[in-house]
């Protein structure tokens, strides 16, 4: 069909939360050095369009909100570029929520600096 799977559409957030953590001067993988990791908790994603093979598409990620031990992340999945030119449509918007958790999975607080607090 030339459609991408649905499915791949998750990890595409994955992403985005990446570089929104990169663009602060942290990589993920310094979180997880300092014993701090982020589960997902919830996801919803509304679809609005396909996306083909071959369409270029750009991850839109904002932080939303959250509390001490949960951060909440908004996307919206916008197609730039489709086969013919420039084009500018949104494919999907999404949601996730984060829990943070220690090395064993159990729920811990947010670093400060990561939970908007000084």
């Amino acid at each position: 069909m030339g459609v991408v799977h649905h499915a791949s559409y998750v990890p595409w957030l994955e992403i985005g939360r990446t570089e929104i953590l990169r663009d602060c001067g942290v990589t993920y993988a310094d979180l997880e050095r300092s014993g701090v990791f982020l589960v997902v908790v919830k996801l919803e994603v509304r679809y609005r369009r396909p996306v083909f093979y071959d369409d270029l598409v750009e991850v839109r990620t904002r932080v939303t909100g959250g509390s001490r031990v949960k951060i909440e992340h908004e996307y919206e999945l916008v197609i730039t570029h489709r086969a013919g030119g420039a084009y500018t449509e949104t494919a999907a918007v999404a949601s996730t929520t984060l829990a943070c958790v220690n090395r064993d999975g159990k729920i811990q607080p947010l670093p400060a600096w990561l939970a908007g607090k000084p």
